[in-house]
């Protein structure tokens, strides 16, 4: 009986683990030279290399700063007692001026009277017209607050130059002015102006709740002509009304329903109270 013994390479599964944590990565580690070191200060530095590493938008943006910067370093006129402010003024004011005249040329299409070379309508009327005009002119001015004699005058005199009787031109006068864009006008006049805003002033005398949860409030207002719903939306970021309370409206919305006209505080409207902060409150 013999014995063989067989020696070979075969390790145990434990030898082998231990084997592999004894390995040592012998990889070097790599410094940068002083050359390398120096070359990089340098190009960091370097306004030509500014724009290394920045996306095509980050480099038009930083090309914009840059030529922005370098147009304002060459103003010309920088001195203390520069005059460019005044004549960046004078030149705005003139080419203002030249705008409202061509407008005003346009305008001459439909009405002769916006034309700035249209002589005034005072001098195309008899002495004995214009003497009645400018007497109506003061009589209105008493009733008409904001408009002055001459404006009201000149108004008149457009529409007796027109060829209209001083009794219908003194009543359309009134009327066109009284309800003008911005005036105030009484509640009773609301659903016969013929535009989308109107102002008016009176006393909330009802409030009550609303079942829409996107309208603040909701009541009534009126003065000494009439009365008529007022609605307040809540994104309108309006001021809170109490009732009987007194308040001036400037820009309200009017709006129609079951033929019935009402009005709306919007984020346009402007609300005042002339009665808040009184002394004998």
């Amino acid at each position: 009986m013999s014995t063989k013994k067989k020696i070979g390479n075969e390790v145990s599964h434990y030898e082998h683990a231990h084997a592999v944590d004894d390995v040592v990565d012998e990889t070097p580690e790599l410094h940068p030279t002083v050359e390398l070191e120096i070359q990089a200060k340098v190009d960091l530095n370097n306004f030509q290399t500014q724009g290394r590493g920045l996306t095509l938008a980050e480099e038009e943006r930083m090309a914009a700063r840059e030529w922005e910067i370098e147009q304002t370093r060459e103003r010309w006129d920088r001195r203390q007692t520069s005059g460019r402010e005044a004549r960046t003024t004078m030149a705005v004011e003139q080419m203002s001026i030249e705008t409202r005249r061509e407008f005003g040329k346009r305008a001459g299409c439909v009405n002769r009277w916006a034309d700035p070379e249209e002589a005034d309508p005072r001098e195309q009327i008899s002495l004995t017209q214009l003497g009645e005009v400018n007497r109506e002119a003061a009589r209105l001015q008493t009733k008409l607050d904001g408009w002055s004699r001459a404006a009201i005058s000149r108004r008149l005199a457009e529409e007796v130059a027109d060829g209209k009787s001083m009794m219908s031109s003194v009543v359309g006068v009134f009327e066109e002015l009284h309800q003008a864009p911005g005036r105030v006008i009484p509640i009773a006049a609301v659903s016969e102006v013929n535009r989308r805003e109107v102002s008016i002033s009176g006393t909330v005398t009802q409030l009550w709740e609303s079942s829409n949860p996107a309208i603040q409030q909701v009541g009534l207002i009126e003065d000494e002509t009439g009365r008529t719903k007022l609605t307040v939306w809540e994104k309108s970021n309006q001021p809170w009304i109490n009732e009987g309370e007194r308040v001036r409206i400037h820009g309200a919305a009017k709006n129609w329903y079951n033929g019935r006209v009402s009005v709306a505080l919007t984020g346009w409207s402007t609300v005042g109270f002339p009665e808040r902060g009184q002394w004998w409150e």
